[in-house]
Order: structure tokens, then C-alpha cells, then sequence
């Protein structure tokens, strides 16, 4: 099991993380650089990072957006954007993490994903004298936030602030755009098999009501909630919107033509989003969120 740390070839990477530690005992061993994560944590540095392990695709594309990209020395699988990402040191996938593999690429530090990556290989990597910041972004507003505190933990931070002031400028004409509009019910579909879409706590959820939609699964407090078609029909909404796991548009999701009785499906409001542009908390989720709205705004002007 990928979980277990206790092998020989574990041992000497870990004593050279320990050694490393003793060397920096200097009067700013307590961190002159500190940031707060989303669990509250308070992250600290003695020095910028320069030894970066990414603990899910979305957060590797982040830190090459806060201008760190060649800070990182691991990520996990499917880390495929941008292109530089794909090249770099596999450290298994964000729900079954290497732990070997991670300490022997001696990380000054970890950035991991609060609900994606297992809560005790975290608890262990900190175990071991990592040091770990814990990523969770759940509203476009954070994003910006988000590369805000990876660029202070890299020290790229001038790098960082166009990408930063141009997501800030563009959500904000976004938010403008859309904030007097009337409400059109929304489904948004991750999944065919089992029937999953997304809860009021995630980014998804903050799209569409960003757009002047609303979430037909809001009360929803899940993360990828199960549902039954039944409860679709119910809830009866006016746009369908489907992502699935490809660039390409799934075929399920013109199943729903069956239902003539749906508002979405009687106005032809059945669409796709690539996935990577609205499940990936990133700067490209500007993109993903201008064509929810439009999508949203058709059914609107219907």
C-alpha cells in the first residue's frame, strides 16, 4: 500500500529533511515568511521555497500562475497544464499519494488539497517534518487570494500581481454584468452514472450565481452529490449544463431529450463547459465562468 513510509529507502531522505532542518536553526527559524491556509494553519518560512510539491493538478497550475513553475520539483497525476506541467516528477495521484516518493524529493514545502488528498497522509507528511499548506478554494474571490499567498511562500510575487489584478479586474466586470439579471434555474451535471452534480459549498455553485443562476442542488452540502433523475425532473430546470471528464461534449448528456417535459429540454438549453475550465480552481476559471453566463443568458433571453 502506497501509504506505508516505513521502507529502507525512505530512511535516508528522510534524514537528509532533518539535517536540513538543523542547518537552518538560525534566528529565522521561526519563519520570516508566514501565511495563513485554509485550514487555518499558519504556514511558515524561513526563506522562499524552492523545492515545491503540488498535491493536485489545479494547485500545479496555480503556482506556474504565481510564477513558481520552476519551483516545483513533484505533482500528481493528470497534472497537465500548462504543458511544462506534464514533464515533471509523478508523486502518484491526489488521492493516493507516494509519501516515499514525496520525501525523497526533500520539499521545503507541500501544497496540498483540503478535500481531495487523504487527510492522514497530510497528517503524516507533517509527521515527517514537512512543512504543509493546505488549499481549498471554494468562490472565484479566493482564487486571486490563493496566488497571493503561494507567491509570498515562492517569493514571486511580482510575477504573480498581473495575473492577480487581471482575474480581479475581469471578475468584477463579470459580477456587474450579471448582477441585476432575473434568476434561471440551473442543473449542472459532472456525471452520468451515477448521477452527480455539485452542492452549494463548491466553486461550480459560485459560478452560476455569479451568472445570475441558481443552483437547483444548493441545499445540497456535499461535495459531488449523488441524485436521482427523478429529483432533476422535480427541480425541473431551464438550462442543463454538463462538463464530464473529456474536452469533448459526453454523449449522456443528450439523454435528457427523453424529458421533454424539462425547461431545458423544451427551450434547447443543453450545454458543455470543458471540464478543466470550471472543476479546476484556477485563473482559468474566468473562461469557464464567461461561458456559464452566457450559456445561462440564452435561456434568459429565450
Amino acid at each position: 500500500m502506497r501509504l506505508r513510509i516505513t521502507t529502507p529507502r525512505l530512511v535516508p531522505a528522510l534524514l537528509l529533511i532533518l539535517l536540513g532542518r538543523l542547518v537552518s536553526l538560525t534566528p529565522h527559524a521561526y519563519g520570516s515568511i508566514e501565511v495563513l491556509d485554509d485550514e487555518g494553519n499558519r504556514v511558515r518560512l524561513a526563506q522562499p521555497a524552492e523545492r515545491i510539491i503540488s498535491l493536485a493538478p489545479s494547485l500545479t497550475e496555480m503556482l506556474f500562475a504565481a510564477g513558481a513553475g520552476d519551483r516545483i520539483v513533484g505533482v500528481v497525476e493528470f497534472s497537465d497544464f500548462p504543458r511544462e506541467a506534464a514533464e515533471l516528477p509523478v508523486v502518484g495521484r491526489h488521492d493516493l499519494l507516494d509519501l516515499e516518493a514525496i520525501v525523497a524529493l526533500r520539499p521545503d514545502l507541500v501544497i496540498s488539497w483540503k478535500t481531495g488528498n487523504p487527510a492522514a497522509a497530510i497528517i503524516r507528511l507533517r509527521q515527517l517534518g514537512l512543512t504543509v499548506y493546505v488549499a481549498e478554494p471554494r468562490e472565484l474571490a479566493s482564487i486571486p487570494r490563493h496566488l497571493e499567498k503561494l507567491a509570498t511562500l515562492a517569493g514571486t510575487g511580482p510575477a504573480a500581481q498581473a495575473v492577480i489584478d487581471e482575474f480581479d479586474t475581469a471578475l468584477a466586470r463579470l459580477q456587474a454584468g450579471y448582477a441585476d439579471k432575473p434568476a434561471v434555474r440551473v442543473f449542472y451535471q459532472v456525471w452520468d452514472r451515477p448521477l452527480i452534480t455539485t452542492g452549494g459549498d463548491e466553486l461550480i455553485n459560485d459560478m452560476i450565481s455569479l451568472c445570475g443562476g441558481e443552483n437547483i442542488f444548493s441545499d445540497l452540502h456535499l461535495m459531488a452529490p449523488k441524485v436521482t433523475t427523478e429529483a432533476v425532473l422535480v427541480r425541473n430546470p431551464e438550462v442543463i449544463i454538463a462538463s464530464g471528464m473529456d474536452v469533448a461534449r459526453p454523449e449522456w448528456l443528450d439523454t435528457w431529450l427523453t424529458w421533454t417535459q424539462l425547461d431545458a429540454v423544451a427551450g434547447g438549453h443543453l450545454y458543455f463547459i470543458p471540464p478543466d475550465l470550471v472543476q479546476r480552481h484556477t485563473p482559468r476559471a474566468l473562461q469557464g465562468v464567461t461561458r456559464m453566463c452566457e450559456q445561462i443568458d440564452r435561456a434568459r433571453n429565450n
